[in-house]
């Protein structure tokens, strides 16, 4: 649908790039605050240390940020929607049935992210109280920053509409602030320029001492990348690619300020020193100590609606266990997941605990990431490969990122034992969940029977005109798992004839088909039996709100204003004062038999299923299916050979 895809398209406007600067760039954007006090970590302040740190962080910003996420990738959008799923449902049209792992581990590890990101970016910007009391202890920053975290999370089932309007000048404040220190100190030691050099990035990997472990620390200079690519669909393409130039200007001159600055304190070690906030002149300190913890906020916040999103997307591709989603503001494309909301704090709040300083929280960040990006990598391959038929492109991408991510990941391996276990432990354990949904969505399709719609038409109109079976209902509506007019599920013929006879005087399939276009919203009817037998197909985007219930009233109204069936109830005494006539809603679980003789593999996937699916929302909450009218049906299928047993009759 045309319509519905271009108003999704973002033009080129001051108040689209100024919208980016607050949604898209918050965490890349507050790096500065951290990253070059973990390169320096506990090494002596050296030339070949700061040119070479620089150098690196210079030439990452420029290859895996500029090249690969806002030149590449935002040009692999899917109707103007970006992201690892919507990269996703991109290359899944072409059959290749590995690209889904890609997708699942890259979700995995960005949820497992925002563990770990709005923690270490608050607490490094808190930590500048540091800067103006040296003794104030540890308990009283983690208490700041916890009440901060707390508030920010409750706030969530709020909705931000009318914070999000300050998110951008905000950010443009702070951008230009950090732009503007960064400079002034460059002034002083234009010689940092030299950092342009990529022979000082290729000298402290190769030639200083360790210097190629140092790569876990640099990498923490493009940690938000992902977010351009994700956040496409809220700002438009060349919103974020203007507001890009801006942000790596600002960004490359506070890492220059602040090389200028250690240039100044070479032979001495950092300790507990922040040069982010050494860099500021002492009179105007408490006013960037409050300017960093307001971005940090801004992060966090762009981070967890960024996970909202992402989990809803699952969801909607039935990679995710059902939960509940709210709307809590008019603005478009906003969503609450409470479940997922208090599991975040929740998460966060311990990794404050655990870790309680940022230089160990370090550790724990940049792991998880760097799989993600790899995955992105993967996917993006395989898109020039196919889509574009650039086979070279294909190969310089795969040669070239993961190459460069390749080195970062192996780096980060580093950390595992020093924090990083945390994130890819949650990273795991999502993947784990989304692995056990999709193989058991698979056995189910695999051994879900159809059976020829045809074939029992004549059975159909014989039992609407048997008087002797009591109706069940006016309007009897089955979800389908079959997605054609041709066939139905065997479990509703199974439901509606084998079992107590349904008797209804029209019967409706309905099926629910998530499709690639992200905010596609159509539906086809076909007649099966004119005014008694129809198969409904939605067909709805991955970004769409799936409110089924609401979606099948508006169609029923419009083929009845169309004359293709009658709502006005058939009882004579309702049927005078013209009351619609009833409808009840049959669902149908299928569960594995446990008559099926399957492998302990496969018997795992089916008993974390039943746990997942007992701790989930069910399909007609979910489809916002009214309890009063609805029917839930459990019926065992077969998802292996049966059994095989042996019984001898005995006779006296």
């Amino acid at each position: 649908m045309a319509s519905s895809s271009d108003k999704h398209l973002n033009p080129l406007s001051a108040a689209g790039v100024l919208i980016s600067l607050g949604i898209i760039y918050g965490d890349i954007g507050t790096s500065p605050i951290y990253t070059f006090r973990f390169i320096v970590g506990n090494h002596i302040i050296t030339e070949d240390l700061i040119y070479g740190g620089l150098s690196c962080v210079i030439w990452t910003l420029t290859l895996i940020t500029t090249i690969k996420y806002v030149y590449l990738a935002l040009n692999a959008d899917n109707k103007g929607e970006g992201g690892i799923f919507a990269l996703y449902a991109l290359v899944r049209r072409y059959k290749a049935g590995w690209v889904i792992f890609p997708a699942i581990i890259g979700c995995a590890t960005l949820i497992s992210d925002g563990f770990i990101t709005p923690a270490i970016s608050v607490t490094s910007a808190i930590e500048g109280l540091r800067a103006l009391n040296p003794e104030i202890s540890t308990i009283t920053i983690i208490s700041i920053v916890i009440v901060i975290l707390v508030g920010l999370f409750v706030f969530q089932q709020f909705g931000s509409g009318v914070v999000g309007r300050t998110f951008g000048p905000v950010m443009l404040v702070w951008f230009a602030f950090i732009a503007v220190i960064g400079a002034h100190h460059l002034v002083q030691r234009p010689e940092v320029l030299k950092a342009f050099n990529p022979m000082y990035a290729y000298d402290l990997l190769v030639k200083y001492p360790g210097g190629f472990w140092l790569l876990g620390a640099i990498f923490l200079c493009t940690t938000g990348a992902e977010a351009l690519y994700s956040d496409l669909g809220h700002c438009g393409k060349q919103n974020i690619r203007v507001g890009w130039v801006f942000v790596k200007v600002a960004l490359i001159l506070s890492y220059l300020g602040q090389g200028a600055w250690l240039l100044q304190h070479q032979g001495s070690r950092l300790g507990g020193i922040i040069p982010f906030y050494e860099i500021m002149p002492q009179g105007i300190l408490i006013f960037g100590i409050i300017l960093a913890t307001f971005a940090t906020i801004i992060a966090s916040q762009a981070l967890i609606s960024g996970t909202f999103t992402l989990v809803n997307e699952a969801m909607k591709l039935k990679l995710w266990p059902a939960v509940r989603v709210r709307y809590p503001s008019q603005l478009k494309g906003q969503i609450y997941i409470p479940a997922i909301n208090w599991i975040l704090m929740a998460g966060c709040i311990l990794v404050v605990l655990i870790f309680k300083e940022s230089t160990r929280m370090e550790g724990a960040y940049g792991l998880a990431i760097t799989f993600d990006m790899l995955m992105t990598t993967s996917l993006l391959t395989f898109y020039f490969a196919k889509s574009r038929n650039s086979t070279f492109r294909a190969i310089l991408i795969a040669v070239v990122f993961v190459a460069i991510e390749g080195s970062f990941l192996f780096s980060n391996l580093s950390k595992f034992s020093h924090g990083g276990w945390f994130t890819f432990t949650i990273a795991s354990c999502f993947f784990l969940m989304m692995y056990v949904l999709l193989r058991a969505r698979r056995l189910r399709e695999i051994h879900t029977e159809f059976v020829d719609l045809k074939h029992y038409t004549g059975m159909i109109q014989d039992l609407q005109a048997d008087r002797s079976v009591p109706k069940d209902a006016t309007n009897l509506v089955y979800l389908a798992v079959a997605d054609s007019k041709r066939y139905i599920d065997s479990n509703i013929i199974y439901s509606i004839f084998k079992k107590r006879p349904k008797r209804a005087d029209v019967y409706w399939f309905l099926h629910v088909d998530t499709v690639d276009a992200p905010y596609t919203s159509k539906y086809l009817v076909d007649t099966i039996i004119p005014k008694k037998c129809f198969f409904v197909r939605l067909r709805l985007g991955f970004k769409t709100d799936h409110r089924v219930n609401l979606l099948f009233n508006k169609i029923i109204h419009e083929m009845a204003d169309s004359g293709e069936i009658d709502l006005v109830s058939p009882y004579p005494s309702l049927h005078k004062y013209s009351m619609m006539s009833d409808f009840k809603f049959v669902i149908i679980h299928s569960w594995a038999s446990s008559d099926s003789e399957i492998s302990s593999f496969d018997r795992f996937i089916n008993q974390g299923y039943r746990l997942l699916k007992d701790h989930s929302l069910s399909t007609e909450e979910l489809y916002g299916i009214e309890a009063a009218n609805l029917e839930v049906e459990k019926v065992p299928i077969q998802v292996g050979p049966m059994a095989k047993v042996k019984i001898k009759r005995e006779r006296d």
